[in-house]
Parts: structure tokens; sequence; C-alpha cells
């Protein structure tokens, strides 16, 4: 039995312009075509698009799927392995809300009146994740889970941080640089690498002051660890720069730090969309990424060479950035495109 590709977006729930552009990449190509030219998907297609949409909802890009799924025999098993782990972590995730009901439920039925603080736990369990997140985002996010035994990892190194800031060690010291390196590898494996969920986060922590007390990172202290890692870059841009040139750049490298989740994620759901570096949307988004880039580098050529060089030689300088190379390659292109078109 084989499927056309609007038969297999309509099973799918996929649209026809997602598997069009998964056959454009080379991630999912078709097994045949009629004589009409219409794709055709056998029972093979549809396996491998099982473990692409799976590891989709694992975090990954496309690119690192289109490197897995490249290794000879990758294992199916694995991968549906994987999703029972994400479905286990789901329902645990449930059974605590339930546990919590629960206690609720008991407290009601002997007559005692449970405490605000109960009402409230269990109140903000239900809804705060659910206004940013969806349920299995949540399973890739340990920090943010509601949950009466906090990711220890977590913990431990919120209260480094605290202490460093609370007597008062700058963030330009060795031990706040050290410890932001920390904060922000986690963040990226706590996070799939995905600067969709980074920029969710972001986005919850502003608006839910009581989310800050219950995680016990206030925008104080959130602000403190982007300032000793923004510290541990210019340190290596150093190296690359005049230093007239890395004076400006500490002077307004922050400002705008904010903004480059949320024009990443951007451009994430620009590509998986399978919009091209030429598009109008391609072309709208290099302009963001230029104007974020000139915010903190100036306008001179000779320093964009510069940092570009920086980049390409300092692994170090990709750390916590949400980016990867086929991210790169489309804003590369997005650019070069609209030089060309002026």
């Amino acid at each position: 039995m084989r499927l056309k590709v609007g038969e297999l977006a309509k099973r799918s729930g996929l649209t026809v312009r997602t598997l069009h552009h998964y056959d454009a990449i080379g991630l999912l190509r078709p097994s045949a075509r009629a004589d009409n030219g219409y794709r055709l998907y056998d029972r093979h297609d549809v396996s491998r698009l099982h473990q692409i949409q799976a590891m989709r909802r694992f975090g990954l890009a496309l690119a690192e799927i289109q490197t897995y799924l490249a290794q000879p025999e990758t294992p199916l098993a694995n991968i549906v392995e994987r999703q029972i782990a994400m479905l286990d972590s789901q329902i645990q995730q449930a059974a605590r809300l339930r546990e919590r009901l629960a206690d609720l439920h008991g407290m009601l039925l002997h007559g005692e009146e449970p405490e605000l603080t109960d009402w409230l736990t269990t109140l903000e369990m239900m809804t705060m994740y659910d206004k940013y997140f969806s349920t299995d985002e949540l399973a890739r996010l340990p920090m943010y889970r509601n949950t009466q035994a906090p990711d220890p990892e977590w913990t431990t190194l919120i209260a480094e941080v605290r202490a460093l800031m609370d007597c008062g060690v700058p963030p330009e010291s060795e031990a706040a640089r050290t410890l932001s390196k920390r904060w922000m590898t986690m963040l990226v494996r706590d996070t799939g690498g995905d600067p969709r969920l980074v920029a969710k986060l972001n986005q919850m922590h502003n608006n839910e002051p009581s989310m800050q007390v219950h995680i016990g990172i206030s925008t104080q202290l959130r602000d403190y660890v982007l300032l000793a890692f923004s510290e541990t870059k210019m340190l290596v841009y150093e190296k690359y720069l005049t230093p007239g040139e890395i004076r400006f750049m500490r002077a307004n490298y922050g400002k705008r730090a904010m903004e480059w989740p949320q024009l990443m994620a951007d451009v994430r759901d620009a590509m998986d969309a399978g919009a091209t570096p030429e598009s109008p949307a391609g072309r709208e988004l290099a302009r963001r990424w230029l104007d974020l880039f000139r915010s903190y580098a100036g306008d001179d050529p000779e320093t964009h060479r510069r940092l570009r060089h920086a980049l390409q030689t300092e692994p170090e300088l990709m750390l916590g950035s949400w980016t990867d190379e086929s991210m790169l390659a489309f804003m590369r292109a997005a650019m070069n495109s609209g030089v060309q078109s002026r």
C-alpha cells in the first residue's frame, strides 16, 4: 500500500508543505512516484516519518535528525523506547498532581479546611505551565517542573550563585564566570538546545513573580548570571579586537541580550516551516539579526570580520548560544540574499 502526499499529510497530522520540505532537504524522500509525478510513500517511508516526528518531540533540530538517521542501521526500537520514557515522565507529572488533589480531597472529607498555600500550590501546578508550554515541552524542563522535590543540581547551583551575589562578588570574577558557564550548559541541556523553549522560559519568568519565588531565581540573580557569562565571551573576544572595539562591545553586549532567544526561536520556526533564506521572511529575519549584531559590534565591516573570525576559531563562543551550523548557514544565506537584492 502506498499513500499520496495529501493522504499521508491527513493521516499523520502534518501539512503537505512540511512533507514537501522534508523531501527537498533529503530528510524524507518518497520511495516512488506515480506516472503523473505524485509522491508515493510506502511502509518504510512512514516508519522513517515516525522516527523524524519522535525526534522532533525530543527537541532535536532537523539537521540533527538528518545526521542521526544517516547512521547505518538506526534502530527504530530505540526511538520508541525514548517515546515511552517521555510518556512515563508525563504520567509521573500527572501522578504528582493527582496525589496533591487526593490530599486536598482527603482533608475536605475529614472536615479539615486546607490552608491557603495548599490551594495555591495545587492551582499553580495545574495552570502555571499550561499557559506557556505544551505537555511534551514540560517533560524537557526539569528545572521548571513544579514538584515537591526540586532538581538538586539546579538547587545547588542557584544557591552557589546567590551566595556569590549576596557577598558582593562581581559578576566579572572567575568564580562567577565559572558558575555562569555551568548554568548555561545546564540550561542548553534542559531545553534540548531549542531556543523556542528558552524564549518561553524568559516570558514566564518575567510575567510570573510567583514562579521566581518558587524556583529561587530572581530577576537580579538571572541578570548576574548573564553579566558573568557575557564576560566569559569578552575575555575570548579580547584576543581578536582592538581596545576600542572591546570597550564598545563590553558597554553594549548585554543591553539587548534578552532579544536573542526570541529571534533564534523565530528563525527555527521559519526553517521548520520550510521558509527559504531568500524569501521575504528570511530577509526580515536577517535584518533583525544584523540589527542586534550591530547593537554591540558597531558598523565597521573590519570589526565584523574580526568577530566572525573569532566565532569560527573559538568553539567556546558557541557555548550557550542555542545556535547550530544549520541556523547559521540559513542566516548567512539570508543576509547574502538581502545584499544581492539591493
